[in-house]
């Protein structure tokens, strides 16, 4: 396996699960990968491997068969192994095995017989495979490379590693009450000894040097044989040169038998022995060859060439120039995986001796690679948002020269999106793209602050035929905080390539990177507000995807839910397990639905102008999927967005909201409003009376405030039965609170007064609008709603 940094987010509570590198419950706070499924304590992640989910090609890699991720235990108690049928979960214990893509669980003892290739599993048809993803990361974290908003982090990995080693240690302290143990600071090297990172050991006061050396090589997690290793006392002496004292010769360790004087130093390094020879693994990942790695004894005069030419023949590769290949030593740090090319002429041994001197926990997180010379093309894309709309792209490159210094000659700009604001640079250089990307976020245009966001390359070649991915589109911010989770859900059961915050850049970011996928399929998991958003950024960039009409899919975590309802995904999302919501969408049947466009044209200039003489307001243009109300329906609307606005901490369950909706609309019981005096209706080009009504509503689909029937069931000879396809609107009227109360409850429906595909609205006074959801006060003019595109 190719290592590959894990991606931790901020440390959390996770009950029930058990850290990987311990094997402990995680009763503290703990980290977890945001990508696959590894669990780890503060003071344990120092000692993880970079083991993570292999998501992407990065430049070097080029895999089309895929192996099963294994990752051990936290399974449930209920898991059943593939292999022989019996429970391999525990919730006692880390136990059983699960790969991370197909979701494949077995024991210990039989997972070695599945099968090694991975076929995805049940969601195949939806996973974006990561040989058809590119990305090149080299400077940029994880979370970046997966855009995994960093508003939660924590300082900066230093000092958490920092407070990892005192942390850990106090668990250790507890032990060691006993008065026949002494406690010991154990270091694992000088790079330890600089930052003051310790472990610490409790042994009997009569312990052995051997037990010693091995109670410390625990501590660290190495399972090398303890004769190898000794113990150095910790001397200041130590800290001002590297060229510690050997205690090897020292004829009174060898016959004495215990490491103790009468003072006892309190601290100890653990050093390796030198050797005259050794015998190396060399990892041939890259060349696909075959075999995992091949052992070679090297000695004192072994250079990185000799190495090399020792290598090939056993790799099959004898015929080919030393040249072509070098070494590379892999250091697979939780946190991020540092390659180095080894100098040709290097002594091997003195490099291995330098790395166990810095530390010994490094050294065994240390591979060496041979790896093929090749040019390497770096490209980074950049998706850069927040920019002045309709700009020519000679314009967009002018501002970011002037805003963020951008180098021309290895930037280019490779998209423009010119009515949303947005380009999509192509750099070919690192450190310019982790420049312009860290000064975009400090970066204000015309009082807008930019955004960048790292996108991948999607190889759509490379796509297998029956392969229809799902872009997923998550609002974090919609139905009770419970986006989060679904982010993190969806992230592991898929590849996160494919799932997209709509906090950070919108869906432009999403759809651009699927733009050449030939067949795909979108869900949005937010309220209808978000799915409007979705919808309507799908209808601006249409033309220039090759797939112009993927189908979409919703998971309501909203309020009112009504698309929701309509197309049979639930009154809102409850925790349902987001494993069988993909399996749902998989299985989901097409349907066509009407989308309409609302042309607000206002006559009379905004308030506030100087002199006077004031410009009317430009007409605006909204969207509508569900419905759009004047009157008392939109003035609830409003009371209540107001109310979120003040407190939206107060907001977070649909319970709540509900009951602040119930509220805001007793008050208004008394009001009556003349809403027919104040608007003049015309459907289809004819003029139409209207009743005597305080709300006018405008319906495509057959739920209204939360799954209310406002058209109602019972035939009408005047009327066609509505349909969600049909390309026409019906238009209710509602006479007051108590009415759509009556209609929320079942008992009645509205007023029935017209159907058709074109309307004509005049308002003669300022009237509260609401189209989805979202509320405003309309100044008087002309509001024009027709059919918008091609259905979706």
């Amino acid at each position: 396996q190719v290592p590959v940094a894990h991606c931790f987010g901020p440390p959390g509570h996770y009950k029930r699960k058990f850290c990987t590198v311990c094997r402990k419950s995680l009763e503290s706070p703990a980290f977890r990968c945001e990508v696959c499924e590894l669990h780890v304590h503060t003071d344990c992640i120092l000692f993880a491997c970079s083991d993570c989910r292999q998501c992407h090609q990065d430049g070097h890699l080029d895999h089309d068969i895929y192996h099963h991720h294994w990752r051990e235990g936290n399974l449930s108690s209920s898991a059943r192994c593939e292999f022989c049928k019996k429970t391999c979960g525990s919730s006692e214990v880390l136990s059983g095995m699960r790969c991370e893509w197909c979701g494949i669980l077995a024991h210990a003892a039989c997972y070695v017989i599945v099968t090694p290739e991975c076929t995805f599993g049940r969601l195949r048809n939806m996973i974006l495979p990561p040989s058809c993803v590119q990305l090149f990361s080299r400077n940029f974290s994880k979370l970046h490379c997966f855009r995994i908003s960093e508003n939660l982090q924590t300082e900066s990995d230093e000092d958490d590693d920092v407070d990892g080693s005192t942390q850990g240690s106090t668990k250790d302290i507890q032990i060691s009450t006993d008065s026949s143990k002494q406690t010991l600071k154990i270091f694992d090297g000088n790079d330890a000894v600089k930052r003051n990172q310790f472990r610490l050991i409790s042994v009997p006061r009569i312990a052995k040097n051997e037990e010693v050396v091995e109670a410390a090589l625990r501590a660290y997690y190495i399972n090398d044989d303890q004769q190898e290793y000794e113990l150095q006392t910790f001397t200041q002496q130590l800290l001002l040169s590297d060229d510690v004292i050997n205690r090897n010769d020292a004829a009174e360790d060898s016959n004495l038998g215990s490491v103790f004087r009468e003072s006892v130093p309190e601290a100890w390094i653990i050093r390796a022995k030198p050797k005259d020879e050794e015998v190396i693994r060399i990892y041939p990942a890259w060349l696909k060859v075959g075999m995992a790695y091949v052992s070679l004894r090297v000695n004192k005069d072994s250079t990185v060439q000799t190495v090399i030419k020792e290598v090939l023949p056993l790799l099959g590769r004898q015929t080919e120039g030393l040249q072509n290949f070098k070494l590379v030593e892999v250091l697979m740090g939780s946190k991020q995986v540092q390659r180095m090319v080894l100098d040709s002429q290097e002594l091997i041994l003195n490099r291995l001796k330098d790395i166990r001197k810095t530390s010994i926990r490094q050294m065994n997180q240390t591979r060496f690679y041979i790896v093929e010379n090749s040019k390497s093309i770096v490209q980074v894309n950049l998706f850069v948002g927040g920019l002045p709309p309709q700009l020519s792209p000679e314009e967009y490159t002018n501002i970011l020269k002037e805003e963020l210094a951008i180098k021309t000659n290895v930037v280019s700009v490779s998209h423009v999106y010119q009515a949303q604001g947005a380009v999509v640079l192509q750099i070919s250089c690192f450190s310019e793209a982790e420049r312009i990307y860290m000064l975009v976020k400090d970066t204000v245009v015309n009082d807008k602050p930019l955004n960048a966001v790292v996108i991948p390359a999607v190889m759509a070649s490379k796509i297998p035929q029956n392969c229809c991915p799902l872009l997923v589109f998550v609002n974090p911010k919609s139905g009770g905080l419970k986006g989060r989770d679904l982010l993190y859900s969806f992230r592991k059961l898929l590849n996160p390539h494919q799932v997209f915050e709509l906090t950070n850049g919108g869906p432009l970011p999403g759809f651009h990177t699927f733009s050449k996928v030939p067949s795909f399929r979108v869900l949005v998991c937010g309220g209808d507000g978000t799915v409007g958003w979705v919808l309507g950024a799908l209808e601006e960039i249409r033309h220039k995807l090759v797939c112009s009409e993927p189908s979409v899919a919703i998971l309501p975590l909203g309020t009112g839910n009504d698309l929701g309802r309509v197309l049979r995904w639930g009154a809102g999302y409850s925790g349902e397990d987001p494993y069988s919501i993909l399996v749902s969408v998989d299985e989901a049947d097409d349907v066509l639905m009407d989308r309409w466009t609302i042309l607000l044209d206002a006559e009379e200039p905004a308030e506030g102008a100087e002199n006077g003489i004031a410009e009317p307001e430009p007409p605006k243009i909204v969207q509508m999927n569900n419905y759009c109300g004047l009157g008392i329906d939109a003035e609830l609307s409003l009371d209540f967005h107001h109310a979120r606005e003040e407190e939206p901490g107060k907001f977070n369950s649909r319970f709540h909201n509900k009951g602040v909706y119930v509220k805001v609309g007793l008050q208004k019981i008394s009001h009556t409003r003349n809403l027919h005096k104040d608007i003049k209706l015309q459907v289809d080009q004819h003029e139409v009376e209207l009743p005597s009504i305080e709300g006018l509503i405008f319906i495509n689909i057959p739920s209204w405030g939360s799954g209310a029937d406002l058209w109602g069931s019972e035939s009408d000879n005047r009327f066609e039965k509505p349909r969600i396809d049909d390309g026409l609107l019906e238009v209710v009227g509602v006479t007051g609170v108590v009415h759509m109360g009556q209609v929320q409850g079942g008992f009645r429906s509205g007023i029935r007064i017209a159907q058709g595909s074109y309307f004509r609205v005049t308002l003669l006074k300022p009237i509260p609008v609401q189209v989805d959801g979202e509320p405003w006060i309309q100044a008087p003019g002309q509001i024009i709603i027709s059919a918008a595109g091609p259905k979706v």
